[in-house]
């Protein structure tokens, strides 16, 4: 420590001194619109003025009109347009001529406690702490002035004198109305608004100012406050510390926290408190807090031995029943005369449009927000909620209901889910009157869906050239009537099981075709047919674009294309999932087995992954060995994936493993997974 005292001596101590006289009312004016050596101290200051409590100031500085870089005539169309040909004491420019401009200010920063101005002298430095930092620009009001005598004139121009001959209007009967009381809600969004901001700015009277020149004699009087008038220590306790009090400034003492007991908000309730209210209004303020909720949870909540008839009966005055589960009623959140926070939407509209929602969850488990909102047409904000409310987003399965469906309760209940159903009933013929819907255009697809078969890339592979062999004399039959012209639809032989269901593509494609096909000709959807030449070529060309898809991603990029081909179009058959795959397969891609975690929230066709096998370049091997990486783990370090390379092919540059990442992989979270395998 001594050693170091040594190499940085101390060359000079200078006192400080803390000057209070001006520590009110000191501020630093900043002109940011000219350069410091073009200072405004010999410009001639017509006025001043100032609002102490907004810290505003208006400066008003003359104009040198006989400089030859003044325009004077542009200057009298100002004052022109400003003034008009009047005179007026209120005039802005009493000579015709623009020859003042007026600076106003605007806050450098609202918090000074760490800027001060200092003064040097004989050794001693005095602060004066700042009052306020104003940034002064020229003010352009003048421009606002001079649009108000515009539109003065034209008004008056457009008015004339017909004033003089128009009758006395006859009496009319006026309605007298009084304004509702005002809420909390609507008093601080009132105060927070930008007219009562600048209406209570306005009110702060301007206070005029007697402006003297920097050499001025009362100017170089009021810089002496700059100065400490005491010089005694005492008087500048707040600079002259004892090293304790130091050390206490830099570290607080510890204080003994004073444990209060925390005040909930207005709108809870403990358990306690909730128990001391009517059966009735306990279920109400469940409800309202939960939004959903199975019936044996209700139960659990209220105090034991209470009654579940009653509890029924309460219920049903509050919630809806839907899938089993109990959901509040869309006027319990949204009373009447009430609006949205979010948006401001009334109350009846947000309840015919939560309404809808609920009806549709009774109808199906998963709802799309795109067609909720094309029906309701309420803000995305507040669609979110309803949905927020009852449902949690899925990947690719839009937004599923929150619960199970309650089986358990409608087998026990079956006379109280019967008279729910027929409210339902209610409930649906009023929301088609109101959003002109049918039930049909919301018809779920309740078809059994076949268990998932797990089948391996090599076992496919065998199968499909197997079923290509079969239908190779079908094939050539198509073939050779295509180059016949002949454009009406192939048909082709109806091959394998016909249980398993054909992809759907409809629903992506704006050109009034299914799968290719109009409308009012649908295809006929058999399974195990051959893939067309067309799908194989569409096949190829979309692997060796993205070489890793999922069988989910690749559907999207058929409807695409499909959505892309002109309405009526018929390129492919009906495509169902077996022939995706069989199509994939035959154009030397397999599946690879991806091992994902149990607790996966991937949908099963986002779990069936597909790589492009061979392309004939001595690129291959590197993909093999990634693919073969990735069926011991759904998820992969860079650097386990640079040593199989190097394991098995010798020294792998960078900008392989690179070019290798780039075509197969995607990196989150510092891991690389196989694309469209990462988990949202």
């Amino acid at each position: 420590m001594a050693s170091g005292d040594d190499d940085d001596p101390v060359i000079e101590e200078i006192d400080v001194y803390l000057a209070k006289s001006l520590a009110d009312k000191l501020y630093l004016f900043q002109y940011p619109v000219r350069p410091s050596i073009m200072s405004y101290d010999d410009v001639n200051h017509l006025s001043a003025k100032i609002k102490p409590k907004q810290q505003r100031v208006e400066l008003e500085m003359a104009m040198n009109t006989t400089s030859p870089n003044y325009c004077r005539s542009k200057g009298e169309q100002i004052a022109f347009n400003v003034d008009g040909t009047g005179y007026d004491d209120s005039n802005t420019y009493a000579s015709k001529l623009m020859d003042k401009q007026t600076f106003s200010s605007i806050q450098a920063t609202t918090n000074t406690s760490r800027y001060a101005a200092a003064v040097f002298r004989k050794g001693e430095l005095h602060i004066t702490p700042l009052t306020g930092i104003l940034q002064m620009r020229p003010s352009f009001s003048y421009l606002d002035k001079a649009d108000n005598k515009t539109r003065e004139r034209e008004a008056a121009n457009e008015g004339g004198d017909s004033s003089q001959d128009e009758a006395e209007e006859e009496a009319k009967a006026i309605t007298v109305r009084f304004a509702r009381p005002e809420s909390e809600q609507a008093r601080q969004r009132r105060i927070q608004s930008y007219e009562f901001l600048q209406k209570k700015q306005a009110e702060e009277p301007w206070i005029h100012l007697q402006y003297h020149a920097a050499r001025d004699s009362r100017s170089e009087h009021e810089r002496q406050y700059l100065f400490c008038q005491s010089v005694d220590a005492s008087q500048n306790s707040e600079l002259v510390k004892t090293p304790k009090e130091y050390l206490d400034m830099l570290m607080p003492p510890l204080t003994e926290e004073k444990f209060v007991k925390p005040v909930g908000p207005s709108n809870v309730l403990s358990m306690a408190q909730l128990r001391t209210l009517p059966l009735g209004d306990q279920v109400k303020t469940l409800m309202k807090n939960v939004k959903v909720m199975p019936f044996a949870n209700l139960m659990g909540l209220l105090a034991s031995g209470t009654d579940s008839t009653s509890v029924l009966r309460c219920i049903q005055q509050v919630a809806l029943l839907v899938q089993g589960n109990w959901v509040v009623k869309s006027d319990v959140l949204y009373p009447k005369n009430t609006c949205s926070p979010l948006s401001g939407v009334p109350a009846e509209v947000l309840c015919r449009g939560r309404d809808f929602v609920l009806w549709r969850f009774t109808q199906e488990r998963s709802v799309m927000r795109k067609e909720i909102a094309s029906v309701i047409k309420l803000p995305p904000e507040d669609v979110k909620e309803f949905l927020e409310h009852v449902s949690t987003p899925r990947v690719n399965r839009g937004w599923e209901f929150l619960l199970p469906t309650d089986v358990d309760f409608i087998k026990k209940h079956q006379d109280i889910a019967h008279r729910q159903h027929m409210l339902w009933l209610g409930i649906q013929s009023k929301l088609e009157k109101v959003f002109n819907f049918s039930k049909e255009d919301f018809m779920p697809n309740n078809s059994p869906q076949p268990e998932p078969i797990q089948v391996s890339g090599e076992q496919r592979l065998k199968m499909a050239q197997e079923r290509a062999q079969e239908n190779q004399s079908s094939l050539q039959k198509d073939l050779d009537a295509r180059k016949a012209g002949n454009g009406g639809h192939i048909q082709h032989e109806l091959m394998g099981d016909t249980d398993v269901e054909a992809m759907d593509t409809s629903s992506s494609i704006p050109n009034g075709s299914v799968n290719g096909y109009s409308s009012g000709s649908p295809p006929d959807h058999a399974n195990g047919t051959t893939p067309s030449s067309e799908l194989q070529e569409f096949v190829t060309k979309t692997f060796r674009k993205h070489f890793v898809l999922t069988l989910n991603e690749f559907k999207r990029l058929l409807n695409l294309h499909l959505a892309s081909m002109p309405a009526g179009w018929n390129v492919f058959p009906s495509v169902s999932d077996h022939m995706l795959q069989d199509a994939m397969l035959l154009c030397h891609c397999k599946q690879i087995l991806v091992p994902f975690p149990s607790q996966s929230t991937l949908a099963l066709d986002e779990q069936k992954v597909f790589g492009l096998w061979e392309t004939g370049d001595d690129f291959d091997q590197h993909r093999r060995l990634l693919y073969d990486v990735f069926t011991r783990n759904y998820r992969i370090k860079r650097n386990l994936i640079q040593a199989r390379l190097t394991q098995e092919l010798g020294d792998a540059p960078k900008a392989d493993i690179d070019r290798l990442l780039k075509e197969c992989c995607i990196c989150h979270a510092g891991m690389w997974y196989l694309k469209g395998t990462v988990q949202s």
